[in-house]
């Protein structure tokens, strides 16, 4: 695996650096009081990948939708419990949204998921196109050792279609269905229930997208990691939430929040123009989420024959 930064600005390299040092503060301090088996808790690798590793990352905070890329990792350790999010990277993530956010120590949002090797090891052995291009293009920041990570195994084309056919029908049908809550929520004045039915229809259409165009999609409710991955994926999606003002990234900021906060706070307001507003960008990302996966099929059908 390639360990060359070269192709980045110093300034990423040196926000890089920062990022790794954070993860590894926050990971001693979630395990340094850890017992039995946890006593031998490590991070085996940290892989920078997606567009800062491929070398196509946009960083335009004065374009007109002010898009920036992510930098997306993949944190491996060496037990499968350590990658609990909610047991042991809460504090990072938490610090390193208030790095970007707040601080403005880091210039550019930090997303990573965690994995045990012999879950990596294991989607790369089944086919999982997200591991594989990991695998592929992947740049190793951070590695306790020099193994490299298991040969993938591609899917075979009959496979493949099978496969993303399923995820697709499955999710698309899982996206409508909260997709109609939310209609019912609304025309009920039930203004919580359906800002919570309307991220659950979005998380289920970024899920189904990476499920079919990769085969694997993080276990995670957050739906700007989810909507980072996929817009990774093609970028036609980059366009369906507006961020030319301050009022337009409050929207989606909303609709993530209410995920936990339609339902458990009750500081949590949603207008109904809010909610028609969101409705109908929902709505284009399930026409373009639609028109990706429909062409991916298309491909792994002709493949297949």
């Amino acid at each position: 695996m390639r360990t060359d930064l070269d192709h980045l600005p110093a300034n990423k390299q040196r926000e890089l650096e920062h990022f790794v040092g954070i993860i590894f503060e926050e990971f001693r301090a979630a395990t340094e009081a850890a017992t039995g088996r946890r006593k031998g808790a490590r991070i085996l690798k940290i892989i920078l990948f997606g567009s800062y590793a491929r070398g196509d990352w946009i960083d335009a905070p004065l374009s007109a939708n002010q898009y920036k890329s992510d930098y997306d990792l993949l944190i491996i350790v060496n037990q499968k419990e350590l990658a609990d999010r909610a047991a042991y990277w809460t504090k990072a993530e938490e610090r390193l949204i208030r790095a970007y956010t707040i601080e403005k120590t880091l210039g550019t949002p930090v997303n990573f998921i965690v994995h045990s090797l012999h879950e990596v090891n294991d989607g790369l052995a089944h086919g999982r196109v997200f591991f594989m291009e990991v695998a592929k293009d992947g740049i190793a920041l951070y590695e306790a050792d020099d193994r490299e990570l298991h040969t993938p195994k591609p899917k075979t084309p009959v496979q493949a279609l099978a496969a993303a056919k399923e995820y697709f029908e499955e999710s698309l049908s899982s996206s409508l269905s909260f997709y109609r809550g939310f209609r019912h929520a609304v025309d009920d004045r039930d203004f919580k229930k359906a800002a919570f039915d309307l991220h659950q229809a979005t998380e289920r259409l970024y899920s189904g997208l990476l499920l079919t165009l990769t085969f694997y999609t993080p276990y995670n409710h957050n739906i700007a990691f989810l909507r980072s991955l996929a817009e990774g994926q093609d970028r036609r999606l980059f366009g369906i939430w507006p961020e030319r003002t301050r009022k337009e990234r409050a929207m989606f900021q909303k609709l993530k929040d209410a995920y936990v906060k339609a339902r458990y706070s009750k500081h949590y307001r949603i207008s109904n123009e809010e909610l028609a507003w969101l409705g109908e960008r929902v709505e284009e990302l399930g026409r373009v989420v639609h028109q990706i996966c429909s062409e991916r099929i298309a491909e792994l059908e002709r493949a297949a024959a």
